[in-house]
């Protein structure tokens, strides 16, 4: 299993604001989309929360939250979501799935469940899009310690505003 953190952020660290993202940009879901599709997503409740009620399609929903028996979710075949009380217990529930849903686990968010995955060392790679701009918000991302992860691709587009896809690898 590959547990692979997927996010966007500016250059003041900023991942949302107020339960949502405080850009656009059209080519970053779509990489979002494309790459998360047909796999485990592992999440926070906000992040959750941030979908408006709706699991995202063909992919299989693992929430972090601090009291799971609160939560309930329509179960489906395509889009499966199920409420877990730590990370650790996600990446557990994931593993025996990794045959169906694929080996790659995106963390997707939030701020908390992403630093959480570094500091356990969890992680095995990052996908970090990087917004050449600074924006307002309350939810950030945690430094990449470069001493842990190197930075093997990198691709920069300019429009609409500038920004880099970035993929690091575990050392």
């Amino acid at each position: 299993m590959i547990l692979t953190q997927i996010a966007a952020c500016s250059e003041n660290r900023i991942i949302g604001t107020q339960g949502g993202l405080p850009w656009e940009l059209p080519e970053d879901m779509k990489f979002f989309r494309d790459t998360t599709k047909g796999h485990i997503m592992i999440m926070g409740r906000k992040t959750f929360d941030s979908f408006n009620g709706k699991a995202l399609p063909n992919r299989y929903h693992i929430v972090v939250t601090r009291d799971p028996s609160k939560y309930t979710f329509p179960l489906t075949e395509k889009s499966p979501v199920v409420f877990v009380s730590s990370l650790e217990e996600a990446v557990e529930h994931a593993r025996p799935l990794t045959a169906q849903w694929g080996e790659e686990v995106f963390i997707i968010g939030g701020g908390e469940i992403y630093k959480q995955a570094f500091v356990k060392n969890l992680t095995d790679k990052v996908y970090l899009t990087l917004i050449h701009r600074e924006f307002p918000g309350d939810t950030h991302y945690p430094e990449i310690d470069e001493s842990v992860f190197k930075l093997t691709e990198r691709r920069d587009v300019s429009l609409p505003i500038p920004f880099s896809f970035l993929t690091y690898l575990k050392k």
